[in-house]
């Protein structure tokens, strides 16, 4: 069966292109368009507004149909075509593809009917999504002729950034905040690079990037690397809209840090729809911030144009950037789209996070437990019908941050090796469900 908006055309177009043909050429600026060569710089030198990739959406719909993409490679690269990547040469450690779960039992616990969990908490090689923003941003850096790689990071990304360097060869450093999680900062270390704990927030810790990288002139993933690296997190969108038979959803919940995940997703599902691929639907964006680092959410509520920075206080660390780079472009999305940015506070945050666990099997890190709690919000409020398609977006893993839910899980039954010793403690479990206490694990 022929793909959608495959005509007889496309098939002779298709046949005479070859991947000399670039599917990108430029960075543009999202402010004022000026354009600049595809090079390692991520502001305008004339406004100095953001700069992003610009596509060949011509030749790209020329030669990938749906048939095509679900040929490639299991991972973010059977979407190569629309990542800003020119050469053969990606780096593939099996990022993406991870599983789109049609989440029954909370579906039924909040009063939904089709509600999905993209669980990028099992995402390839360091459970984060981070592991795609970074596989495209390494294979760029190799290309423009990066040798050192690094990162300013809340965790997740330093990570990725670590494992998939040492995957490549590339040296790399890495910048963090000295309070982060224990598991994320292991995490880290264990694949060699240089890290620096630097006593900050992580926005300081970001300035200080800024001026590292003018001054050693390496590849760093989220400061001159960022046009590039930002495109990765598009392929959360290519991959719902393919699990989903090829259709849009109704509804997305997704944390918000800097803004750009969110956005990205947006310009993902976009992509799909000028190309082609899929046929176009209202989507309503809503994001998720914790109540102690919420800029984005309070100009949304307050209906401002622009991001007061703010101080982070929140377990949510991994989202706790104050000075979100994107955030006035989610701001955009999510009111151009009919959607809404809600905050939650720490302890809903912690009681979303068992939520999931309980009824999916899932356990996320505070970013996930973040957005379940927002999504929860939106549902009791009535903001989310029933009927609607909604995919929620769970980020990162959380075995990262079991700080975040210690004292608020149950602890194991401390029992002898005899029988009567298990009984006992098997009554006592059972009357503890009774009461509808917390259940203890066996």
């Amino acid at each position: 069966m022929v793909d959608l908006g495959l005509t007889v055309s496309k098939i002779v177009m298709t046949a005479t292109l070859t991947r000399s043909e670039k599917t990108f050429s430029l960075l543009r600026c999202k402010e004022c368009g000026a354009t600049y060569q595809p090079q390692a710089m991520h502001v305008c030198e004339k406004c100095f507004g953001p700069l992003e990739v610009v596509y060949n959406y011509d030749t790209i719909g020329a030669r990938v149909t749906r048939s095509s993409i679900e040929a490639g490679p299991y991972s973010i690269w059977r979407y190569r075509d629309f990542l800003p990547v020119e050469t053969e040469n990606y780096i593939d450690v099996g990022t993406g593809m991870t599983p789109l779960v049609k989440a029954t039992r909370l579906a039924k616990r909040l009063g939904l009917k089709r509600l999905y969990i993209k669980n990028d908490a099992v995402n390839m090689p360091t459970l984060s999504f981070k592991d795609r923003v970074v596989s495209v941003a390494l294979s760029r850096a190799r290309e423009l002729g990066f040798t050192t790689v690094a990162c300013a990071s809340t965790g997740n990304l330093a990570n990725s950034t670590a494992a998939i360097a040492a995957h490549a060869g590339l040296d790399c450093c890495v910048f963090i905040p000295a309070d982060l999680e224990a598991g994320k900062i292991l995490g880290t270390v264990v694949y060699a690079p240089k890290v620096f704990a630097v006593h900050g927030n992580y926005d300081q810790v970001n300035r200080l990037c800024s001026e590292v990288a003018n001054t050693y002139g390496w590849g760093f993933v989220n400061i001159n690397l960022r046009p590039y690296y930002s495109e990765g997190s598009k392929t959360l969108g290519f991959e719902v809209v393919e699990q989903l038979g090829w259709e849009l959803p109704d509804r997305i919940v997704a944390p918000l840090a800097s803004g750009s995940l969110f956005t990205k997703i947006y310009k993902g599902f976009q992509e799909f729809i000028k190309v082609g691929l899929v046929e176009e639907k209202p989507v309503r964006f809503s994001g998720a911030q914790a109540e102690g680092c919420s800029p984005i959410a309070q100009a949304f509520k307050e209906g401002r144009d622009f991001i007061a920075p703010v101080k982070p206080k929140t377990i949510a660390k991994s989202i706790a950037i104050g000075n979100p780079a994107d955030g006035i472009y989610a701001l955009e999305v999510a009111r151009q789209t009919g959607g809404e940015i809600e905050s939650v506070t720490d302890a809903e945050i912690v009681e979303a996070i068992k939520l999931l666990a309980e009824t999916e099997g899932i356990f996320t890190e505070t970013a996930g437990g973040t957005t379940v709690a927002v999504l929860k919000k939106l549902v009791e409020a009535g903001r989310i019908a029933p009927e609607e398609t909604t995919v929620v977006y769970i980020t990162g893993n959380g075995l990262k941050t079991q700080e975040a839910v210690q004292g608020y899980v149950g602890e194991p039954f401390q029992i002898e090796a005899k029988l009567d010793s298990f009984v006992r403690a098997y009554e006592r479990s059972q009357t503890l469900d009774r009461l509808e206490w917390q259940p203890a694990l066996v």
